[in-house]
């Protein structure tokens, strides 16, 4: 049982932030520093009784709670607190339930009790109550306030035309990014129609870039998804992804990657060389790092149909994926890994993976580095290239030191498939490499029989 500092209510100091005064529990109660106050009762008082403490504690949850209202025990708020006679104030159900595990000891002070009556803290109870009330009604009101703006915008997005519209957008924007609230009231009372309809081949990007801004924050239904698929609205998502601001870009590429989702996506849309090339510009976009976990999301979702594959490996994909592999975090890496890997399965993919120089070598070294995904990936792009030309790729790897790196693979707590492609992998480097080098460089001749 850990060791907290003591909570007992008589002696518990508590900052007043508004006027610098430091104030124990007892003066706090009386002056409301806490609760509020006015005119020597509390506020809320008749509205508090009514708020079930319970509810309130779970809804406020990642709220920061003052410490005295803390039980030592289970460092959640009290909800019934007691006061043993140390002093010290514990949660009723936990204070309980040590005790029926034999202890007759105070869990803060570790004193022996000399009376093992638990005394209810009413004090206590009605300044936690009072204190979650008044935040739990401030919270309620502001989401009150924050829905009822996201409406009215959207009444007014009907209205508005030009400028007005673009502010009116922008407007949403960033309330529908910061409330889940609003999101809720945009989705409730068809923004998402509202918002979309602003979508064509006439848009301007003002709009365009705002309105893509408020979609994408959306939880979108398909009838939505679908009307968003209009090939005209596609084509100003991917010019604004080609010449819009780093954020446009960030939020066309998001929401394209929404869109694709179902199957009754048309596929041939995505093909777009306007579309690749600049998603490809965000992947490689050095002054926007940003971009980069979102462009290659939605260039993984474009792989996963094979039609689109050739188009992809066509524009130069796969050496700036195998250049940019060891500057990746690891998020970015296995979405990287698994567009590659995807490639290996067409013939120009495998050609541009062999053809690349440093394609073995940055592999190689992922091999147990990061996860067990990345690690199967990186695996099943080494065969892919290996077995296209096994005796230069072969050799490139062993070099690069690949033997070693599937020993321990073979070794490692790893799951059966991915022992068994290390060792077909080594297999193939064996028959393909000298022997008497392969087995000098690695001592390996015993493993590989």
């Amino acid at each position: 049982m850990p060791m907290f500092e003591a909570n007992s209510y008589r002696n518990v100091k508590l900052d007043a932030s508004a006027c610098g005064q430091v104030l124990d529990l007892e003066t706090a109660i009386k002056d409301g520093i806490l609760g509020g106050v006015t005119g020597g009762g509390l506020v809320c008082a008749g509205v508090a009784e009514k708020l079930d403490l319970k509810r309130m504690v779970e809804e406020l949850e990642s709220i920061e709670v003052p410490s005295v209202f803390i039980c030592p025990i289970s460092l959640d708020p009290m909800q019934d607190p007691v006061t043993l006679c140390t002093g010290q104030t514990y949660e009723r159900y936990n204070i309980l339930k040590w005790f029926s595990l034999g202890h007759c000891t105070c869990p803060t002070t570790m004193q022996e009790l000399w009376d093992d009556t638990v005394t209810p803290n009413n004090t206590m109870k009605q300044l936690i109550h009072t204190w979650f009330s008044q935040k739990f009604l401030t919270t309620k009101k502001r989401s009150e306030d924050v829905q009822g703006r996201a409406i009215e915008v959207l009444d007014n997005l009907k209205k508005v035309k030009g400028q007005a519209r673009v502010q009116a957008l922008k407007e949403l924007r960033q309330v529908v990014a910061a409330h889940s609230t609003a999101r809720k009231a945009v989705l409730d009372n068809g923004g998402a129609a509202i918002v979309t309809s602003f979508l064509g081949p006439f848009t301007t990007h003002a709009v365009g870039s705002e309105a893509v801004g408020i979609l994408v924050n959306l939880e979108l239904d398909i009838a939505s998804k679908s009307n968003l698929r209009q090939p005209a609205k596609i084509s100003l998502m991917v010019d604004m992804l080609n010449e819009g601001s780093i954020e446009t870009k960030i939020n066309c590429t998001r929401l394209m990657e929404m869109l694709m989702e179902g199957n009754d996506f048309e596929h041939a849309t995505m093909s777009s060389l306007s579309l690749l090339v600049g998603l490809l510009r965000l992947v490689k976009d050095k002054k926007h790092p940003n971009g980069l976990l979102a462009g290659l999301g939605l260039l993984k979702s474009i792989c996963s149909h094979e039609s689109v594959r050739g188009s992809v490996v066509s524009i130069g994909t796969v050496p700036l994926l195998v250049e940019l592999l060891p500057s990746l975090n690891n998020e970015c890496l296995e979405l990287a890994l698994h567009v590659l890997d995807v490639l290996s399965s067409i013939p120009e993919g495998r050609l541009a993976l062999k053809v690349c120089a440093n394609t073995i070598p940055n592999v190689v070294k992922l091999l147990m580095r990061v996860s067990e995904t990345c690690t199967q990936l990186a695996l099943s792009i080494l065969w892919a290239v290996c077995m296209l030309a096994p005796e230069e790729c072969t050799a490139l790897a062993v070099k690069a030191g690949l033997a070693a790196k599937l020993l321990l693979v073979i070794q490692s707590g790893c799951n059966p498939v991915l022992k068994q492609q290390s060792v077909e992998l080594l297999k193939l480097c064996s028959l393909n490499y000298t022997s008497t080098i392969f087995s000098s460089e690695f001592k390996l001749t015993r493993t590989i029989q």
